[in-house]
């Protein structure tokens, strides 16, 4: 084949991983579809044949290595919720006053954070509470 097309394949399979929700399959195939490319366009591909035989090497050699640290990389989900629910117990300090049951401003790790006060006095402005859950971006906080 010629290596413009190899290339244009390649193009066509990341362009499908782009589309297709997936575990990073096309990816991969994609890159080894280029390197056939760049190998054919440098005389090294030999026969057709070869070129897929090297196609198929190289993009298993590309998956199997690097597949699982893209997932990872890319994993949310329970990682996402591990980090939120190590902010439980964490102190926050209050950046507006927070009658009970109202919902404020605090700053926890440096960030300002929606803050409802869960418990049954008033929370004062530069005082503490201790975060009792994490509700999409709003800290439920008592006093500490």
């Amino acid at each position: 084949m010629a290596w413009w097309l190899w290339v244009l394949l390649g193009f066509a399979l990341v362009l499908c991983e782009l589309l297709t929700p997936g575990g990073f399959f096309f990816l991969f195939f994609g890159l080894g579809a280029v390197a056939v490319g760049a190998l054919v366009w440098l005389g090294a591909a030999g026969p057709a044949w070869l070129q897929w035989f090297l196609f198929s090497l190289i993009s298993i050699g590309f998956l199997v290595p690097l597949r699982g640290r893209l997932l990872r990389r890319m994993a949310t989900g329970d990682d996402a919720a591990a980090r939120v629910d190590a902010l439980v117990g964490q102190v926050a300090v209050l950046l507006d006053d927070l009658p009970p049951g109202e919902v404020g401003k605090a700053e926890l790790r440096g960030t300002a954070w929606n803050a409802r006060n869960e418990g049954e006095r008033a929370l004062r402005r530069g005082q503490r509470g201790r975060v009792t859950r994490v509700d999409g971006l709003t800290l439920w906080l008592q006093p500490e």
